[in-house]
């Protein structure tokens, strides 16, 4: 059999398929999961209350990735050679679909600001050093978590659609050896992140590290650290609609005002070789003076990508988004007319046709770069996209007010289910789901300290490895709620007053 469509486990049949291909019946297994329906009610940047306009939330995004990532590898089978595809590890655009609509499964409640609180919790409060990550936790779901049938483990997917997901393949410490979080020049996201040692992104925890090595063995030639083809396409089509869907819902929503985002462009394009000649200290004195922060994406870009970065190439993707965007779209305030839909669905579906048709494939790509990558001038038009998103929307005070609120809320349910499980005598009234999740935590875990000893620090006590069953059984349960149920539960635990009775707990 093809390695390519080798599944974790033997199965009989392929329920959705109909008679297509394996790769069509994982894409159908995705988006049958509860998973996959989850997402319709899990924050992309805020929820839909708290604007009147309509948002993007995680199913919305996904979907529309996947339209983008289908687009890119239909493009990719028409004009490349097929014997350079195939020698690149193979190209299906089936799964390079599948890939894409799991891609943000692992994501908590509450997008990226739930993702770090859970990792915060669960290094201090269980010992588990390789925390919480969403990429792993969406490798986990897929591959132990989700529920195909009965005795099976997870959607018993082919290697070709597990590997797709795996955007960061190497765990947070050990896998691959050497790690490479220790090379001279690390892969994008290998590198230590801000909450300590180990790769800041991975995409799989060490329980999960045997899954990761079984659905890599089926490409023998990717070297490691390196995306497969499928999983670059995915990944780069992320990229391409996280830089245009965030920026246009701010828009729809009065948030994002042509003033402060025109002063700092103008102000960047009027004075950019003095903002250049300015020390970092002198420059970060600046704050949010009209150019700084341009000019710290600049230094950034030249810092971690100087292997496409190009000067003249960033200050034409500055002007061109300045008079695209900035000029053409945000100069007229969104009022809800026909008008004003056009001039902001025209430009997102006019540059996801660019970006598209910028795609160039690699065979021997940059360490930080991948198989499928953009042009230089998309690279660099991409990289400011993103900035407007950052640098205007998600460092908003009133964004991280609000966000303090939601953090609260993760941590409550954490403490209070960790609370809740160290009572012996109420322990076993938990919630049946996070019972079964604790106790398939822990015996990983004990399975990972028979097999793999080395992949701990030191050793572990059967104490430890209950602890450390306890805390990622905890987290697969929060991170499986929507919004909505994360506040309701959080509201329970702490004894509110609301409705009590309900289904499916």
């Amino acid at each position: 059999m093809d390695a390519r469509l080798q599944r974790a486990q033997p199965e009989a049949g392929t329920p959705y398929a109909g008679g297509e291909s394996e790769f069509r019946t994982d894409l159908e297994r995705i988006r049958f999961a509860q998973s996959f329906s989850r997402l319709a009610e899990v924050t992309q940047v805020i929820p839909a209350g708290a604007t009147g306009g309509v948002v993007h939330n995680r199913l919305t995004h996904s979907i529309k990735v996947t339209a983008v990532a289908r687009a890119v590898a239909v493009r990719l089978l028409r004009i490349s050679d097929r014997d350079v595809l195939r020698d690149l590890g193979g190209l299906d655009h089936v799964v390079v679909q599948a890939a894409a609509n799991a891609h943000d499964l692992g994501h908590p409640p509450f997008g990226h600001l739930g993702e770090r609180v859970l990792d915060q919790l669960l290094r201090d409060r269980f010992g588990l050093s390789d925390g919480f990550e969403g990429n792993a936790q969406t490798f986990r779901i897929l591959t132990e978590l989700e529920v195909h049938g009965p005795g099976d483990e997870g959607l018993n997917l082919t290697a070709a659609s597990r590997a797709a997901v795996l955007k960061y393949p190497w765990g947070r410490f050990v896998v691959p050896d050497p790690h490479p979080s220790g090379w001279p020049d690390p892969p994008r996201g290998a590198g230590f992140g801000q909450s300590g040692p180990g790769s800041g992104k991975f995409s799989a925890y060490t329980v999960d590290l045997d899954e990761m090595l079984a659905a890599l063995s089926a490409f023998p030639d990717l070297p490691p650290g390196r995306q497969t083809l499928e999983c670059s396409i995915m990944d780069l089509a992320d990229d391409i609609a996280y830089s245009l869907h965030d920026v246009e819902d701010f828009h729809r929503s009065g948030v994002l005002q042509f003033s402060p985002v025109s002063g700092e462009f103008r102000s960047w394009v009027g004075e950019r070789r003095a903002l250049a000649s300015m020390g970092d200290s002198e420059l970060a004195l600046m704050g949010r003076w009209p150019g700084a922060g341009l000019e710290q994406l600049r230094r950034r870009l030249i810092d971690k990508d100087a292997w496409i970065f190009d000067e003249e190439t960033f200050a034409d993707a500055v002007a061109i988004i300045g008079d695209e965007f900035v000029d053409g779209v945000l100069a007229a305030p969104y009022d809800g007319s026909m008008m004003a839909d056009r001039a902001i669905s025209g430009f997102v579906s006019r540059w996801i046709d660019h970006f598209i048709a910028s795609v160039e494939l690699q065979s021997d790509p940059p360490v930080r770069s991948a198989y499928v990558t953009l042009s230089p001038d998309s690279w660099h038009e991409v990289s400011v996209l993103k900035f407007v998103h950052q640098y205007f929307i998600l460092d908003r005070p009133d964004l991280a007010m609000f966000q303090r609120g939601q953090a609260r809320a993760i941590e409550a349910l954490v403490t209070g289910f960790d609370d809740w499980l160290s009572d012996r005598l109420d322990a076993p009234k938990a919630p049946r789901r996070l019972l079964d999740l604790v106790r398939i935590a822990t015996e990983g875990y004990e399975r990972v300290t028979v097999d793999h000893p080395d992949w701990f620090a030191g050793a572990t006590s059967s104490a430890e490895l209950a602890r450390m069953g306890r805390g990622r059984g905890i987290a697969d349960f929060v991170s499986n709620l929507t919004d909505q149920q994360a506040v309701a539960f959080a509201n329970r635990l702490g004894g509110a007053r609301e409705l009590l009775w309900t289904t499916g707990v």
